[in-house]
């Protein structure tokens, strides 16, 4: 049974940071794609970030590009999301979630990921 654990989320000031972990069981870790999409009262899931299983490249969302960094330790089975700079508007339930695939295209959508995590609330205050 797939098991995706989220925890780290919590009450950060605007501007502070926050990292996310992800552990993740019942999967061959290191064959998957991670992702971290996230969710408030107001907006759809959205893509947030994704890592290939090797570590070797992510991809971003432009709102968080360049203060937003997700990293994976195969070892531990577990795949991070250091947020700094954070802004009200991030706001969310962050999500993990696993794909078996790597997709060139449509990366940021919900079907290019089998497993997902039950969630992990951030709070920014402005």
């Amino acid at each position: 049974q797939v098991q995706l654990v989220e925890s780290g989320g919590g009450l950060v000031q605007a501007g502070g940071s926050l990292t996310l972990s992800c552990a993740a069981s019942g999967l061959t870790f290191s064959t998957y794609v991670m992702g971290w999409f996230r969710q408030s009262p107001v907006k759809e899931r959205e893509f947030v970030a994704r890592i290939n299983s090797s570590g070797g490249r992510s991809d971003y969302a432009d709102s968080v590009k360049g203060r937003f960094t997700i990293s994976r330790d195969n070892a531990k089975n577990t795949v991070y999301l250091q947020m700094n700079s954070l802004k009200f508007e991030d706001t969310a339930v962050y999500y993990c979630a696993a794909g078996s695939r790597y997709y060139y295209t449509n990366y940021d959508t919900r079907s290019a990921y089998s497993y997902w995590g039950q969630g992990t609330q951030v709070t920014v205050s402005s």
